[in-house]
C-alpha cells in the first residue's frame, strides 16, 4: 500500500446538467494532511446529494474537493502524522465531504470507521452517509426509543432501507411509504411493520386512526409535512432531511402547539468535523454490533463500474432502486 501514484482516475462535473455531464478525468492524487488518512478507494456510494451537486443545486462545502461522492470504502494508503488510531493497510469506510468518485480521497480520521466484520467493500461503501444521517436525525434529534413508532418516507431509498433496518434493530416499529405496491412489499420484506402506497391512499388518516407515530423522518417536504404532523402523536418529533415535493410547506401552528410537537432538520455534508467524529464514535459503539451480528441487514441495489457513473445516476433518478447504488472503483 506504499506505492501511491501521482495521479488518479476521478469523476468531475463538467457543468450543471444531466448524467451526461459526469466525465472521467485524470486528477493529481490528493496529499494527506496531519489529521487525515489517504483512502485507496475500492467502492463508493451514490446518494441523492450527488445528483443535486451535479445539477448545480448543492455545492461542496468550502475547502472541499469538487469531485462528488460522500462515502467510500477501501484500504488506508497513508496516514497523517497526527493520526494514531488508524494504520496503513486498515480496511476503512468513511464519510466524506466529497471526493468519493475517485481512486483516492483524503478524509479526516474522525470520520472513519472500520469495515464491519464480514462485509465486502461494496457493502461497506454504502454505509456511512445513510447510517450517519439516520443516526443523527432519527436517534439524536428524533430521540427514537424502543417501543416507539417511526414513519419514514421513501422506504426503498438508501436512507429508507437503512432507517427501517436501524429502527427495527433498536426495538422500534416502522411504517414506510413508497410509490408502488411492489416497493411497499419490499419495505415489508426489509422489516417495516406496515407500508403505504402514497399514490393511492390517505396514508396519514389511516396511520392516525391506528395509533399514530412518534417520529417522522421526512425526505419529501411540501404538502406531506402537514400530513406528517396530523399523524404524529403528542410529543412527536418531525425531522426533515430533504424536500423532494418542495421546499415550502403550509402547516397548522395550533396542531404543533396542541400536540407539543418538535420540528427540526439538518444536512450532513456541512457539519463540523468534530461533530462527525462524535457521531462516528457513537455509531461504532452502538450500531456496528448490530451490523456484524446480522441483526441489521443492509440492502444493495446495483453495483456499477466507475466509468458507468452516468448510468448509476440515471438509476438513482429513475426511482426504481431498492437500497444503495454503488460504484466499483477498482
Amino acid at each position: 500500500m506504499t506505492d501511491i501514484p501521482h495521479s488518479m482516475r476521478a469523476i468531475e462535473i463538467t457543468e450543471p446538467g444531466g448524467p451526461e455531464v459526469l466525465r472521467m478525468v485524470e486528477r493529481p492524487t490528493p496529499q494527506v494532511q496531519e489529521n487525515e488518512i489517504l483512502l485507496a478507494i475500492e467502492a463508493s456510494g451514490v446518494n441523492r446529494p450527488d445528483v443535486l451537486q451535479r445539477m448545480g443545486m448543492y455545492p461542496p462545502p468550502p475547502g472541499a474537493t469538487d469531485i462528488p461522492g460522500l462515502e467510500a470504502a477501501g484500504f488506508v494508503a497513508a496516514v497523517g502524522k497526527e493520526v494514531s488510531n488508524i494504520k496503513v493497510g486498515d480496511k476503512i469506510c468513511a464519510l466524506l465531504p466529497g471526493g468519493g468518485y475517485a481512486e483516492y480521497a483524503t478524509v479526516d480520521a474522525g470520520s472513519c470507521l472500520p469495515v464491519p466484520s464480514g462485509f465486502t467493500f461494496e457493502q461497506a461503501a454504502g454505509l456511512p452517509e445513510t447510517i450517519f444521517t439516520v443516526w443523527a436525525n432519527v436517534f439524536d434529534d428524533g430521540d427514537l426509543k424502543s417501543g416507539e413508532t417511526l414513519l419514514v418516507h421513501g422506504g426503498t431509498s438508501g436512507i429508507g432501507v437503512t432507517a427501517i433496518a436501524m429502527a427495527k434493530a433498536f426495538g422500534a416499529k416502522v411504517i414506510a411509504t413508497a410509490g408502488s405496491d411492489e416497493k411497499c412489499e419490499a419495505c415489508r420484506t426489509i422489516g417495516a411493520n406496515a407500508a403505504y402506497n402514497y399514490r393511492d391512499c390517505d396514508w396519514d388518516k389511516d396511520i392516525a386512526e391506528k395509533g399514530g407515530v412518534d417520529v417522522v423522518l421526512d425526505m419529501t417536504g411540501g404538502d406531506f409535512v402537514a400530513r406528517n404532523l396530523n399523524c404524529l402523536n403528542p410529543g412527536g418529533r418531525h425531522v426533515s432531511i430533504a424536500f423532494l415535493r418542495g421546499v415550502e410547506a403550509s402547516v397548522n401552528i395550533f396542531t404543533i402547539m396542541q400536540k407539543r410537537l418538535r420540528l427540526s432538520g439538518s444536512t450532513m455534508k456541512s457539519r463540523a468535523l468534530s461533530e462527525k467524529a462524535r457521531l462516528a464514535r457513537d455509531i461504532e459503539k452502538k450500531v456496528w454490533p448490530h451490523l456484524e451480528s446480522g441483526k441489521m441487514p443492509i440492502t444493495t441495489d446495483e453495483v456499477f463500474p466507475l466509468d458507468q457513473v452516468a448510468e448509476a445516476h440515471k438509476r438513482m433518478e429513475s426511482g426504481a432502486h431498492i437500497g444503495k447504488i454503488i460504484l466499483k472503483t477498482r
